[in-house]
């Protein structure tokens, strides 16, 4: 973890959060719906101040087939995965800098996928030097 003084200098190297996790017995007809996804992956970047720079998705399996949704966000990205059949969805959003926040990014697409069950990781990704 960064000590709040290096957190005041974050010139002095990287500061990089990466909030990921696992979203259980999601709404099959979500999951499946590319267009809903690549909506609330964008909105999702917004409401956690990340510039998107880029989306790329795609649907694979046919009518009820899964989703993979990629933001690419000037900060880092955000991925969704899902997988229909599972009702499951992996949520990966990585930033570096101090102006945005992926915990509001993963938090906001938990909320709008209603999972019965979420597992949430974080990872400090952060280099700090001395000098």
């Amino acid at each position: 973890m960064l000590l709040k003084a290096e957190m005041k200098n974050p010139t002095r190297g990287i500061f990089g959060r990466h909030v990921y996790g696992n979203l259980y017995y999601c709404d099959e007809a979500a999951l499946a719906d590319e267009t809903m996804l690549r909506k609330i992956t964008v909105e999702a970047a917004e409401k956690a101040n990340m510039t998107v720079w880029d989306v790329k998705s795609w649907k694979f399996g046919g009518e009820k087939g899964g989703v993979s949704v990629i933001v690419l966000v000037v900060e880092s990205h955000i991925a969704i995965h899902t997988w229909t059949e599972y009702q499951y969805a992996t949520v990966d959003v990585y930033t570096c800098g101090m102006h945005s926040d992926p915990s509001i990014a993963f938090d906001y697409i938990v909320e709008k996928l209603k999972p019965k069950k979420v597992e949430k990781h974080f990872a400090d990704r952060s280099f700090i030097t001395a000098r």
